[in-house]
């Protein structure tokens, strides 16, 4: 057989651009690694991640050792080799000095010093030493040269050398001129013509000149090992260069990878490799090829036609030129062969065999196809089953995703309990009430929906009931019971034309909640056993949902119960606003927004707008608690920041209790809201004060709108004790204050400053009532599927005539009491309420006493007329009074007790001022009785006798 290369074998023939193509991609292959490898691009000859790299790195680092061991030990050679040096220096310089002509005779002289110095000083320069010196035989120095060390002792061992031997040492003495520290010395005896010893000699080398020795021979040393490691490195550069043609760049890691992959993937893979080289031989055969056709044990090495395969495989298998999906037969099976050439991609020439078992594709393509259509449909219903909460309407969400994919017509019958969000009863179930129905004309039954359904005892409805599994049936002219859902429903069945049926029980969590009932018609194949799994896949995945809904009818029921028992019923009478509200529940359940008009001393009214996070029970009995403690603390009078103080602090108390709790679920208060605003329709004149909550609106009387600023302030629990600001405004007669919930203006898809904006277009406007305003903004600013609850308070804005209300300075005397009572008087005579004169005349006398004695400058009385008479006496003091039982010795103490007797209500609020101390009377009709007054003060004295 020819070589693959070879031109004329190939059934088309590659152009020369094709070709240079092919050379380009070997050479980035071979250049940039095999394919997979773990890092992308091109990688240095000497990366680490490669194994030429590592090995590369290995080479050099016993290299560097190598050299740095040779060095050390000629270094170290070289030290000894000079001491050897140092030392023969030394005791040739002394011998040759003790030996010298006339220094036996020189010792016995008069003064050695002067003869034997300057011999000393020559024969050491002569000799290379650094000193020569003579001593005498206890060691005093007769020569040094440092003339100052002369007469001193030497340092070093002389007694050996007392007794005739030569003494090599390292010892130190005083500072050279050559150095200082230790030295090698030798010291030698000087011997008399009596042959006695007459004298020492000492000659030596400093440590620091024999390390000369050897700085001197150091380059050369260097020199040699850093030539030594250059070329082991170039040497070991090029092994490594070599290494990493052959291993393609890649790492020890990767190449075990690599071929770890190999074998799994060309064993685990379910279709058959074969790769044989260019004279035809096989050179690898995984597992699934030898399988599919038969092959022996040692059939790689071998010619493909001696492996005793049939003509065509063979042939194709054998020839040179490329084939795709082509179907040929091995023994019994078809098998899919595709072949491709190896030597564009690298490696020997030769071919690439793939074998695929294609005798079973059909049925399995027909059954694949199947699967895949009912996973749709899972998927579908899935998707779209369960997505409104509703029961109703999932029901009817599973009727039309089954039809036409699964079923010509399908029915749906519920509880009644599970259509009212209720737990279904326990005991048999005789009777369903049809909630959907889809598909053909009639729905396979003729009971419409939303009528009740009665089951015979036969039917197949009872029978899935029963067994809790779906029930299959096919023909209704054999099984005239099993199709009776009611009386001639079989007659009716056979007249639309339906052949098969499934009924499937609908169960969560184990109960039963009604039944779906799938139809086809006579023209559609009938239902098979397998179709009952799939047709309670889709029931069960609708029971969930539909049981989830159920759930969620209940809960929203109980919880719009419960809040709207919450929320205030209505808006009190009053004279100082005229209000409207609007309030919407989220469509995913109600929340725990809410709102109040609460009336207050002094003609005033509160207006209260919040909002705790989150939604269901929880959200709407918080939202209860706090209501109620609003309208607790605003019974005290107290401004609005130390009103929103108070509630930050009961609501950190709330939260702090429920997390010491052992049964806590969870819920918290955090995250609550609030606006608290007060209007005194006398000044009209607004304070607010909010706690996290959107500041309210001002629509003024030209139709403006405005936002006032407020300060800002963390929501309810989140204060950590800091205070709250409150703000102050004006607003002219007729203007709308307007409060709501984020909820209006907050929203998926729409953000925080375009609700404002849409909220101002709404706002804009004269002419309109509070109603009007609400309906508009409700129609122009509501969210289409609104996600939270929505609170609008819309309330304009009245003022007091002037002839409403009265006002006097009452000077701190006694005797000013009764010129006041007379104005008042006067004035209850101007509005017509001369029959509750003489209770008025007697509570201002009682509330002016006390403020004149007990209270502080500026006392004011001021009246009120207006559904009621409210009497108000301020003065300057914050000391409140107290109504309390006199007893029979007091004097006094009873003032309260008759103010509290012919009030409808009183109290007492603050002012940076000082207090106010207050009443309320009915117009008409609230005077006590003479007798009932009488009765009433002698209660207050005890029986007993004096």
């Amino acid at each position: 057989m020819e070589p693959l290369a070879r031109k004329g074998n190939w059934p088309f023939r590659p152009d020369r651009r094709s070709r240079q193509r092919s050379r380009d991609r070997s050479r980035r292959r071979e250049s940039d690694g095999p394919r997979g490898g773990s890092g992308p691009g091109r990688r240095s000859p000497l990366s680490l991640r490669t194994a030429a790299g590592q090995v590369f790195l290995l080479q050099v680092l016993i290299v560097l050792l190598l050299v740095a061991a040779a060095v050390t030990a000629v270094v170290i050679q070289a030290n000894r080799a000079s001491e050897r040096e140092a030392e023969r220096l030394s005791v040739t310089a002394a011998q040759s000095f003790a030996n010298a002509p006339g220094t036996a005779q020189a010792l016995n002289t008069a003064d050695p010093t002067a003869v034997l110095q300057p011999r000393a000083e020559a024969a050491r320069k002569a000799a290379g030493v650094d000193f020569v010196l003579v001593m005498t035989t206890d060691g005093t120095r007769l020569t040094y040269p440092d003339p100052k060390q002369i007469g001193k002792k030497f340092v070093g061992t002389i007694q050996p050398a007392l007794e005739g031997r030569t003494v090599v040492e390292r010892a130190g003495g005083p500072p050279l001129p050559a150095g200082t520290g230790t030295a090698v010395q030798a010291v030698v005896p000087v011997i008399g013509a009596d042959g006695s010893v007459v004298g020492l000699v000492s000659a030596g080398i400093t440590s620091e000149n024999v390390g000369d020795l050897v700085d001197r021979q150091l380059p050369l040393i260097l020199g040699t090992g850093a030539a030594a490691l250059a070329l082991s490195t170039a040497g070991t550069a090029l092994v490594s260069r070599r290494l990493r043609r052959q291993t393609r760049g890649m790492g020890p890691a990767e190449i075990t990878r690599m071929y770890e992959h190999h074998d799994a993937v060309l064993h685990a893979v379910r279709e058959g490799v074969l790769i044989t080289g260019a004279d035809g031989r096989v050179l690898l055969a995984n597992d699934e090829a030898r399988r599919l056709l038969d092959l022996p044990a040692d059939a790689e090495r071998r010619r493909v036609a001696d492996l005793g395969l049939e003509g065509e495989t063979a042939r194709l298998l054998g020839s040179a030129e490329p084939v795709t999906d082509t179907v040929c037969l091995a023994g019994d099976r078809l098998l899919a062969v595709n072949k491709r050439p190896t030597a564009p991609y690298g490696g020997q020439a030769g071919s690439v065999v793939t074998l695929r078992d294609t005798t079973e594709l059909a049925t399995v393509t027909g059954r694949a196809e199947i699967a895949r259509e009912r996973l749709r449909l899972l998927y579908d219903a899935g998707v779209r089953v369960g997505a409104t909460l509703d029961v109703t309407r999932t029901a009817e969400e599973l009727a039309e995703v089954s039809v036409p994919q699964f079923a010509d017509a399908v029915t749906v019958e519920l509880l009644d309990a599970v259509l009212r969000g209720e737990e279904p009863p326990p005991g048999p179930v005789t009777e369903l009430r049809r909630t959907a129905a889809h598909g053909l004309e009639g729905s396979g039954s003729r009971h419409p929906v939303g009528e009740l359904i009665r089951f015979a005892p036969t039917s197949a409805v009872t029978a899935a009931v029963r067994s809790g599994r779906a029930v299959l049936e096919t023909g209704p002219g054999t099984s005239e019971g099993l199709w009776a859902q009611g009386p001639g429903q079989a007659r009716y069945a056979v007249d639309q034309g339906f052949g098969s049926l499934v009924v499937v029980p609908m169960l969560a969590r184990g109960v039963l909640l009604g039944v779906a009932n799938f139809w086809r018609a006579s023209g559609s194949a009938p239902f098979e056993e397998e179709d009952k799994s799939f047709a309670e896949e889709l029931a069960a995945r609708a029971a969930v949902a539909i049981d989830n809904a159920r759930r969620y009818t209940r809960e929203h029921a109980m919880a719009v119960t419960l809040q709207r028992s919450l929320l205030p019923r209505g808006i009190p009478e009053q004279n100082a606003l005229e209000a409207a509200y609007r309030y919407l529940p989220a469509r995913a359940g109600v929340g725990g927004d809410w709102f109040d008009v609460i009336s207050l001393s002094g003609a005033r009214v509160a207006l209260v707008v919040g909002d705790v996070v989150g939604h269901g029970l929880h959200a709407a009995a918080t939202m209860g608690r706090l209501r109620t403690a609003v309208h607790n603390f605003s019974t005290l009078d107290l401004p609005p920041d130390e009103l929103l103080g108070h509630l930050d602090e009961l609501v950190a108390g709330i939260d702090t209790e429920e997390d010491a709790a052992e049964e806590r679920d969870g819920h918290g208060i955090t995250g609550a809201t609030c606006l608290y605003a007060v209007y005194d329709p006398v000044s009209g004149r607004v304070a607010a004060a909010t706690a996290g909550h959107p500041g309210p609106a001002v629509v003024h009387p030209d139709g403006s709108v405005t936002f006032p600023r407020m300060p800002v302030s963390p929501p309810l629990g989140l204060g950590a004790g800091l205070p709250f600001e409150s703000a102050e405004l004006t607003l002219p007669e007729g203007s709308q204050l307007v409060l709501y919930t984020d909820g209006l203006i907050e929203d998926r898809g729409r953000d925080l400053d375009a609700g404002m904006e849409a909220l101002r277009t709404a706002l804009t406007g004269t002419g309109r009532t509070p109603e009007a305003t609400c309906a508009a903004v409700i129609e122009a600013v509501l969210p289409s599927q609104p996600s939270d609850d929505i609170v609008l308070l819309v309330a304009r804005t009245r003022r007091l005539d002037p002839a409403d209300y009265a006002e006097w300075e009452v000077p701190r005397d006694p005797a000013a009491v009764s010129p006041v009572r007379s104005a008042c008087a006067r004035r209850l005579a101007d509005w017509g309420l001369e029959d509750i004169g003489f209770a008025t005349e007697l509570i201002l006398s009682e509330l002016i006493t006390n403020a004149i004695r007990y209270g502080g400058d500026p006392i004011t009385v001021r009246l009120l007329h207006g559904r009621n008479l409210i009497c108000e006496v301020s003065d300057g003091s914050s000391t409140s009074p107290h109504l309390r039982r006199a007893r029979t010795t007091d004097e006094g103490g009873r003032g309260l007790f008759l103010v509290s007797q012919y009030a409808e209500r009183w109290g007492t609020r603050y002012t940076p001022e000082g207090k106010v101390i207050w009443t309320e009377q009915p117009l008409h009709g609230g005077a006590a009785e003479a007798g009932e007054l009488g009765d009433a003060l002698l209660d207050q004295w005890s029986d007993e006798p004096l």
